[in-house]
């Protein structure tokens, strides 16, 4: 299995709807692999297909919670419902969140507490997860690339230009850029 690239904000695919996965073969088994020993090495919880270059309707996560209860899994052709996101500012400790696509980046933003993921995994069953916290926070952002919208899209006013401001300076924002977990050292 090997690790994948992943792109860096800019690149189209990272900005365009993804589309359905209509083929359940291992193909599509040897992506997703491909994309759990990616997101191992990266260091992440979640990636979506678009951030491995295929514009699928896909995203792997692991993540453990406080419970150390293991939430790992494949989400193709996903549809989020999201409870109402609070009102107010985002906490800059508590809902602060990264992306491997603006790789070394956080910034607070505030999202839906609680959603409901439903979803089909590889052997084509339909699955639900209602969530909270931290795994809702990552269906959402995963979820998020599978339309074309990456988290910097979504901040503040203020967050935006810092995260604008920090995409100038590092010349991401074009196409063709990408870095490969274990190899570049983009995250520090």
């Amino acid at each position: 299995m090997p690790v994948l690239p992943i792109r860096i904000t800019g690149e189209p695919v990272l900005h365009a709807i993804a589309e359905p996965v209509v083929a359940f073969d291992q193909t599509l088994r040897t992506l997703v692999d491909d994309m759990f020993e990616t997101m191992a090495e990266a260091p992440g919880v979640g990636l979506a297909a678009p951030q491995v270059g295929v514009g699928l309707r896909l995203f792997v996560y692991n993540w453990i919670d406080d419970d150390e209860i293991q939430w790992r899994g494949v989400a193709i052709n996903p549809e989020l419902w999201l409870a109402p996101t609070p009102i107010g500012e985002p906490d800059d400790d508590e809902e602060s969140e990264g992306c491997l696509s603006l790789p070394g980046e956080r910034f607070a933003l505030r999202r839906s507490p609680r959603v409901i993921l439903r979803a089909t995994d590889l052997d084509h069953r339909t699955f639900e997860i209602e969530a909270d916290g931290w795994l809702a926070r990552i269906f959402q952002h995963e979820y998020d690339h599978l339309d074309g919208t990456l988290y910097s899209d979504r901040l503040d006013h203020a967050r935006s230009k810092a995260a604008a401001k920090v995409i100038r300076k590092k010349g991401w924002g074009v196409a063709d850029q990408s870095w490969l977990p274990g190899e570049d050292d983009l995250e520090g």
